[in-house]
């Protein structure tokens, strides 16, 4: 129990003290950490479980739609990525679909592999500089 406490006051703390790109860092982690879970649980026929993980997935998502920065074009292209992946959340969940669950987890993969190369753009671009993407 000590082991468990101390992994959960350090998880804690990381979060705690993490930046605003860090926590989305760990969003996009977590997502696809919930997506794999939910697809073991298919293939073990855990049904109860998928679910649960599948919902994890989609109020993740649900919180990148509620973040975004709207007076950024960009936010309009993510906002219609984010209401894709939930469709296709939904529909991995009511068919309990892996093949979805393996896309979306393609996505997800993507989404994050582009906020670390933003992150780490940021990271070398000075104080007030803006990165441009494109």
């Amino acid at each position: 129990m000590l082991n468990n406490n101390g992994y959960a006051a350090y998880a804690k703390n990381k979060v705690m003290t993490a930046s605003p790109a860090e926590l989305t860092l760990m969003l996009y982690e977590g997502a696809i950490k919930f997506c794999n879970l939910a697809i073991v649980a298919i293939e073990k026929k855990d049904y109860e479980q998928a679910n649960v993980n599948i919902q994890k997935v989609e109020r993740v998502i649900t919180e990148f739609q509620a973040t975004l920065n709207h007076k950024y074009p960009v936010a309009k292209d993510f906002n219609n990525v984010y209401v894709y992946i939930q469709q296709r959340l939904l529909e991995a969940n009511l068919k309990k679909d892996t093949e979805i669950l393996d896309e979306i987890l393609k996505h997800l993969r993507t989404l994050r592999d582009t906020w670390k190369e933003v992150m780490r753009l940021s990271a070398h671009t000075p104080e007030g500089a803006h990165v441009q993407i494109s």
